[in-house]
């Protein structure tokens, strides 16, 4: 197994015809009988006494399989059933190492892909190898082959192959990785989740080329500061005086509706009853949404960065200041949707792989000290701060990255901060980004009319 680091882009698709979405379905309905069939014969020896799954024989379910989904695939289902019985293992130890505190609850074993009364999971899988991903500006297109049975009934010409339109653009480059697909029942749609493997060396072109233009005219590095908020996924000042902010209201709310979902689903649930497959999917699909709009932020931050020569930041570390709060939908926000300590992980990971360094800070009274003359008297409202001894009006967030950045590095001049307006959204200023996620990109916000810095 490679040792390079991967990591996964995510996509959305749809079959180009109807007879590939008749071909892709029936396809994508084949995986989860397969692997129910192979987890269950390992379940089986994991509870004898004596047994050993690795001892489980299911080579044989192939000659059903392979006419629908080809060999490679069946082996490619196989493989990752063993990968999720190894992490049930690993998971074990931890759980039976009295030094690790973590983990509280016994693990339970890999479960089923859904059933035939309830429904199966449509989730489909392709080796590296067999598969294509062609990138257009126009019109992206990803390929990939299935059996012979498949073939031959939806009249497959000779290297015809499956084909769904792809909307999304990578966001790593490397060599491809399995790929899998997720029928997403909500939307009506495939989603894409695209593994790469990364080189090392790879890496460093990534950072070098990112550095190149800056370079070229300046040698002196830079460093920032990071406010990780819940209403505003990432606030950034750096202290050259340049600010961006990434949204997350818009992703919040929709986050909220599906959960509305989950909760109206669970209260029609009997009373012995806690969950069910539909209710899963949504919560599958609530979480997957809300990981990809904020990976991506993420690694969109890096290349904001890199650009402006930044090699360190400091985040915010909200250990000592992260509470519980009154209010439901702010307590869902904060604990549910925002994922603090998970967010502050990917940070650290991905501005790790392009070698900017990541130091936490402590947040403590960065939101309620005027960046620019150090009163308390301030009000921070939504994205609004403003300071009632010096006039300051700036957007919350940036002020926060302010204070934190100015903790570090000392006193610095006003940076072209975003102004909040009466409406709640930030608009931009003449040095500011502010970005929104449309759902497959990062793009340049329009909210309000443009502000001129803060004095």
């Amino acid at each position: 197994m490679s040792n390079r680091p991967q990591r996964t882009n995510e996509y959305t698709a749809d079959p180009a015809s109807e007879r590939y979405r008749q071909c892709l379905f029936e396809w994508l309905a084949a995986h989860a009988p397969l692997w129910n069939q192979i987890n269950y014969r390992r379940r089986q020896q994991y509870f004898q006494e004596d047994g050993d799954v690795w001892d489980a024989e299911y080579t044989d379910l192939y000659d059903d399989y392979a006419p629908i989904l080809g060999k490679a695939t069946c082996q490619q289902v196989a493989r990752k059933n063993s990968e999720a019985w190894r992490s049930h293992f690993q998971l074990l130890d931890k759980y039976y190492d009295d030094s690790n505190t973590a983990l509280t609850d016994k693990p339970s074993p890999p479960g089923y892909w859904g059933n035939r009364d309830d429904g199966y999971e449509l989730h489909g899988l392709v080796r590296n190898d067999l598969y294509t991903i062609d990138w257009d500006e126009k019109r992206s297109t990803l390929e990939f082959g299935v059996g012979d049975a498949l073939e031959e009934k939806y009249g497959f010409d000779y290297n015809e192959r499956v084909t769904l339109g792809v909307r999304g653009n990578p966001q790593w480059n490397g060599d491809d990785a399995r790929l899998e697909l997720v029928y997403d029942e909500a939307a009506d749609r495939i989603r894409v989740k695209h593994p790469v493997r990364i080189r090392p060396d790879r890496l460093q072109e990534q950072r070098l080329d990112a550095f190149t233009h800056t370079l070229q005219t300046e040698n002196t590095t830079h460093v920032a500061a990071i406010d990780v908020g819940a209403n505003n996924t990432l606030a950034i000042v750096t202290s050259t005086g340049e600010t961006a902010v990434y949204h997350a209201r818009p992703e919040f709310e929709r986050f909220r509706v599906l959960s509305g979902q989950i909760a109206t689903l669970q209260s029609q649930l009997p009373d012995d009853r806690y969950t069910s497959r539909r209710i899963q999917r949504i919560y599958d699909e609530r979480g997957e949404k809300r990981d990809h709009s904020r990976d991506a932020a993420v690694k969109h931050a890096a290349e904001w960065l890199l650009s402006r020569n930044v090699d360190t930041v400091y985040v915010g570390d909200l250990t000592d200041v992260l509470k519980a709060h009154w209010s439901a939908s702010v307590s869902e926000k904060t604990h549910a949707f925002w994922s603090h300590r998970q967010l502050v992980e990917r940070i650290e990971l991905t501005f790790g792989d392009v070698s900017i360094g990541v130091e936490p800070v402590s947040e403590a009274n960065s939101s309620s000290e005027c960046p620019k003359c150090e009163s308390n008297n301030v009000v921070r409202d939504g994205d609004e701060f403003r300071c009632h001894d010096c006039g300051l009006d700036a957007h919350s967030d940036v002020a926060g990255a302010w204070n934190l950045l100015q903790n570090e590095v000392g006193p610095m001049a006003r940076p072209a901060a975003l102004s909040a307006e009466r409406d709640g959204d930030a608009s931009l200023d003449d040095e500011g980004a502010y970005w929104e996620w449309d759902g497959h990109d990062w793009t340049p916000g329009s909210f309000g009319e443009q502000s001129s810095p803060v004095d």
